[in-house]
């Protein structure tokens, strides 16, 4: 995938939103968590391209969507109405939305409070710690986290997020390959995403381990929610959360590819599994 892929910002209150498209169809957005960018979903995208309008793009304050004032703590409801505002500016009306992590946390909030403009939304393991039936001890490793940035640095925090996440190959999840056999463009993801960790443990951390989706809302069944769990990451933090919000929805979790970052080196098998799961089939 050498060919330059199709990209623009958007201006929205606060911040300017970076974003991609590939393909041809129905609009997907693809929404990535953490400190991670539309780089993320460079595989899965050409894996869909071929069905649908794939739009990626760099959550407020990550990558190439730049703020327009200083850091602040990030708040949900604004990252929902980012989404929302880019479905309506590229003209879809409504879109298929996937998140994964924290980038499912927005699809869910985008989901509760604009669902005229969602189709359907798979949540893909998203972190949502106060579901659980004791959020306490995963809670307190959060926040251990979030002293040990401000007490020792970044480079300690990240160290101790990656072990309690199980996140041991980055960020977005599998083992990544070595530097010397990844094409250019993901050495540039990779290092966008080191860039962006300061700002995820400082601001975002904290605010997306407390958040709680509106579950009354988004149990109505419109649009339709579906849950996805890492085939790899049973006993995992964001599996475990997982599996409490299908309950909470009164559905069945689907079972994805590979772990939390599936999408990334098990792309085509995910890409297969997320465009059935997306046409109402969860076989």
């Amino acid at each position: 995938m050498t060919d330059p892929t199709p990209s623009a910002t958007l201006k929205v209150p606060g911040a300017r939103i970076y974003y991609e498209v590939r393909g041809a169809g129905p609009m997907l957005l693809l929404i990535p968590g953490g400190p991670t960018d539309a780089g993320v979903f460079a595989e899965l995208s050409h894996h869909l391209a071929d069905r649908y309008t794939v739009v990626a793009y760099d959550p407020r304050g990550n990558s190439r969507s730049t703020l327009d004032g200083d850091p602040e703590e990030q708040r949900l409801d604004v990252h929902g109405d980012d989404a929302a505002r880019l479905i309506e500016a590229l003209g879809a009306g409504q879109a298929y939305v996937f998140g994964n992590s924290g980038g499912a946390q927005i699809g869910l909030n985008l989901t509760a409070r604009h669902p005229e403009r969602v189709k359907a939304l798979v949540a893909h393991e998203p972190p949502c710690l106060m579901l659980l039936a004791d959020p306490s001890e995963a809670l307190a490793g959060d926040q251990e986290i979030h002293d040990i940035y401000h007490r020792e640095g970044l480079g300690p925090a990240v160290e101790k997020f990656m072990v309690m996440a199980g996140l041991s190959g980055g960020p977005e999840g599998d083992q990544a390959p070595p530097e010397h056999a990844m094409p250019p463009e993901a050495l540039e993801t990779f290092g966008r995403i080191d860039g962006n960790m300061d700002y995820f443990i400082a601001h975002g951390l904290m605010p997306l381990s407390r958040y709680q989706p509106d579950i009354a809302t988004l149990r109505a069944g419109r649009p339709r929610v579906v849950v996805g769990v890492g085939a790899e990451t049973s006993g995992q933090i964001a599996h475990s959360t997982g599996l409490a919000l299908a309950e909470k929805l009164g559905s069945a979790p689907v079972a994805f590819p590979g772990d939390h970052g599936g999408y990334g080196l098990h792309a085509q098998a995910f890409a297969e599994t997320l465009h059935r799961v997306l046409q109402g089939d969860r076989a």
